[in-house]
């Protein structure tokens, strides 16, 4: 599952990868507005096709094997970033913030993401060297995380939300009203917080969740931490650009989250076939290979994954386009 590629590229792309998020930083703390509908397109494009001549580099290195594997991991995090991005609009929404101020707490967001999941994917590539059992570790978690993506109910969500802001509000002092995107103001003469802490604090811990999702999906894929790096670099980029051209459309793709629960509970069953297939557990096969235990290949996983992510697609388009056949 590991692959090598040469230094000098390595490298070289964090450091050009390094240099287009600051960029993207800059120009948000520049020029704070709302994109437009064509802006926002021509940035994901623009960042779908980095991301598509980036796998095309590696592939021309030689390393095909390298670049599918960069391809599915990206695809693979790229819908599960999607699925962070709806929970950010319902945070937005149940918290009230300006759509002004938004785009400034999802660069927060985005940028807590990446440094969570760089952490998260050091964390990860150091328990797959010193034990590989951990695959089956990794495999039982994401077909919980499967079943919990597919049968979630946004009740359950809201419980948990509502005792976050009561958790808070009963330890630091709130202001009712924001501050532009500032989390602390002055109320008559005081220093306190505004309600802009609580939306970041939420944020942060839907990032730590969807960090302990989106690791072990791309380790089901490649053990490379420079491809899992990249493949999640490339799918927070444009991320806040899609937020504002999809707005209301996102809680209307139905069929989203059977996709990607399909995807999680697929790289499940690829991670624990993956350890019994080098399995070393001394209580399971007498701690040798179970050989009839599948491996299934990259090329395989990649096309599951566009599958399943064009089939929900697809599916919850024709729903849509159902429902507002019916409602006209």
């Amino acid at each position: 599952m590991h692959v090598a590629l040469p230094f000098w590229f390595e490298s070289t792309a964090l450091v050009v990868l390094t240099l287009i998020l600051i960029a993207d930083v800059l120009i948000i703390f520049k020029r704070p507005h709302i994109p437009s509908a064509r802006e926002s397109t021509l940035w994901i494009a623009t960042y779908a096709i980095l991301a598509l001549g980036f796998g095309s580099l590696i592939a021309l290195l030689g390393n095909h094997e390298a670049a599918s594997q960069f391809y599915a991991g990206w695809l693979t995090e790229y819908s599960l970033s999607v699925d962070n991005l709806f929970v950010f609009l319902i945070l937005m929404s149940r918290f009230s913030v300006p759509k002004k101020y938004q785009q400034e707490v999802l660069m927060v967001g985005v940028i807590t993401a990446l440094v969570l999941r760089g952490l998260f994917i050091l964390a990860g590539a150091a328990l797959i060297d010193a034990f590989s059992a951990v695959f089956y570790l990794f495999g039982a978690f994401l077909l919980y995380t499967a079943y919990h993506q597919a049968f979630r109910t946004e009740d359950a969500d809201e419980e948990s939300e509502s005792k976050l802001i009561l958790w808070l509000r009963k330890r630091i002092h709130v202001s009712k009203d924001f501050d532009g995107a500032r989390i602390r103001t002055l109320v008559n003469g005081k220093r306190v917080f505004t309600p802009m802490i609580v939306v970041f604090t939420a944020i942060a811990l839907t990032d730590v969740m969807f960090a302990f999702d989106s690791i072990p999906a791309i380790f089901g894929i490649t053990t490379d931490a420079f491809i899992v790096f990249a493949a999640n670099v490339f799918a927070l980029m444009g991320l806040r650009q899609l937020y504002f051209l999809l707005g209301g459309l996102l809680d209307k793709l139905e069929y989203l989250k059977y996709g990607i629960a399909f995807i999680l509970g697929f790289i499940g069953f690829k991670l624990v076939a993956h350890a019994m297939h080098v399995n070393e557990l001394p209580f399971i096969n007498g701690g040798a290979s179970i050989e009839w235990a599948p491996e299934i290949s990259t090329n395989a996983s990649l096309t599951v994954i566009v599958s399943a992510i064009g089939v929900a697609a697809l599916a919850s388009a024709i729903k849509l386009k159902l429902s507002a056949k019916t409602q006209g």
